[in-house]
């Protein structure tokens, strides 16, 4: 056992721990000045430079940049490995470089040893596993960046994952976190209007609550309330007895990988992409919440729309106020769509700096990427093509109306909800799911009215009406906030959420 584990260090492991944070933060220094000092011959020479000169220095360039980042990240545990992960997840949007360069991220990591494993269990939960549970085995079925998946029967006969964190990656993480300038990582890759220290924030937020597997029982927990009895969403109950905050226990999933549904007849990946839309935009607006990981490993399929979800380590919850202003950006972009009134609400709550001297239709035009897919009342197929280019534009900034780059901005609570936009696109992108969105959402957004424009959503509506009767009352509270939110601020001010 080490340090990390709560055992008593011996005579030169605080030595050799405070070592290994050294030589973390050296490679990670090591890479940051790479990267600055890449950038900075670039510009020099890009000066006297033709444009297809500029052109080949900047592929150089980013492939250099790619090479370097992907083999820093994937040497370690932590929260750069993680956010190598978190980046991969848009690889049709990221430059080509580094998306080939991060495809090995998305790979599962090496597996502790079955000793290591089994020693954290002891340690978390009193007992070794194989007499916590009935059955144990060793070997993980699973391996990631924060822990790793076993399987085990329990005394009373329920077969269970569970899921073993790392000893030390907390530390690890920390180290990571406090010895990196994240902002400055991660705005080389960011829509060019992000604020990229709010967002560095909201990452390292994000990433320390993973590390807390009890917060994520309690936030798995909830969304399994809440989606008993669904027709097609599934998620496993956790065992409380059997967790702590470094060993989560929950039901065992049955299912196939994302890979072979990737094989499935059409009809069946269209039921897939629409049980999954479902889910991730109807938590948000019903339960105010959502699973903030939509990443391929993280779904088991059964036919007939059937999806069960996994991890809940990364979960992002919204205020009343918060979702007052998605439903009013909604209005703005879809339902309402007058001249001026998307324009009105983007300055209102941040997204656009008020008075900017651009046109409402640029305005209008910058923020389609964030609704394209919902403002055609037809059946739209999601390609892979697609969403890249939405992804693309969206991290890249590029819009027939460039000016208004300069002036946008995103809003810190908002940051994280770019990750389901564009991670559903490329998960819907890769299944090649064809649907009515726009009708879909309307039977989500709340006001929009919507009747139940597909089997599943008749199967939905059924469900909704026996077990959550309250989301009548819900709805009300939040259409009453929505005038409040969108109310014009004074000049040169923005709004904040009370």
């Amino acid at each position: 056992m080490t340090e990390e584990d709560g055992a008593k260090p011996k005579p030169g492991q605080r030595r050799a721990a405070g070592a290994s944070r050294i030589r973390r933060t050296a490679g990670l220094a090591a890479m940051s000045a790479r990267l600055g000092g890449g950038a900075a011959a670039n510009r020099a020479r890009r000066v006297f430079a033709s444009a297809e000169r500029k052109e080949a220095l900047d592929r150089e360039l980013e492939l250099r940049s790619a090479r370097e980042v992907a083999a820093t990240l994937g040497s370690m545990k932590g929260a750069m490995m993680k956010l190598g992960q978190l980046a991969s997840f848009v690889d049709s949007g990221v430059p080509e470089a580094f998306r080939q360069a991060l495809t090995d991220l998305q790979a599962d990591a090496p597996p502790m040893s079955s000793e290591l494993s089994a020693s954290v269990v002891a340690s978390e939960l009193g007992q070794p596993p194989d007499e916590v549970f009935a059955q144990w085995d060793p070997v993980p079925i699973a391996a990631a960046s924060i822990g790793q998946v076993h399987r085990a029967i329990t005394h009373d006969g329920r077969a269970v994952a569970v899921k073993v964190q790392y000893p030390g990656i907390d530390h690890a993480i920390a180290a990571d976190l406090d010895n990196i300038d994240l902002a400055g990582l991660i705005a080389p890759i960011l829509f060019k209007g992000l604020d990229a220290k709010a967002v560095a924030a909201e990452l390292r937020a994000r990433l320390t609550e993973e590390l807390d597997y009890a917060l994520e029982a309690r936030r798995q927990q909830r969304f399994a309330d809440f989606y008993r009895g669904h027709p097609t969403i599934v998620v496993p109950d956790v065992l409380p007895g059997l967790s702590s905050a470094r060993v989560l226990t929950t039901e065992l999933a049955e299912g196939v990988r994302f890979a072979e549904v990737e094989s499935w007849d059409a009809a069946e990946r269209d039921l897939a992409g629409e049980t999954i839309y479902r889910f991730v935009f109807g938590s948000i607006y019903r339960m105010r919440a959502f699973n903030g990981d939509p990443h391929p490993g993280n779904y088991l399929f059964r036919p007939g729309g059937t999806v069960t979800f996994l991890d809940f380590g990364l979960v992002k919850e919204f205020s009343v106020h918060d979702v007052a202003q998605m439903v009013a950006m909604i209005d703005a972009a879809v339902l309402d769509r007058r001249p001026g009134s998307l324009r009105q609400v983007c300055e209102t709550l941040g997204f656009i700096v008020p008075g900017a001297p651009v046109s409402d239709e640029a305005v209008d035009d910058f923020m389609a990427v964030f609704f394209e897919m919902v403002q055609r009342d037809e059946v739209t197929t999601i390609t892979e093509e697609w969403a890249g280019e939405v992804a693309r534009r969206l991290l890249g900034g590029r819009s027939t109306h460039g000016a208004v780059v300069k002036w946008a901005n995103m809003p810190a609570q908002f940051v994280i909800l770019q990750r389901i936009n564009l991670g559903v696109l490329a998960v819907l992108g890769r299944l090649g799911a064809a649907g009515n969105w726009r009708a879909i959402s309307e039977e989500i957004w709340p006001g929009a009215g919507g009747r139940p424009s597909t089997p599943l959503g008749e199967e939905e509506a059924k469900w909704l009406a026996e077990h959550h009767p309250e989301l009548a009352s819900n709805e009300a509270e939040l259409l009453a906030a929505v005038p409040l939110v969108t109310e014009p601020s004074r000049p040169g001010q923005l709004s904040q959420p009370g």
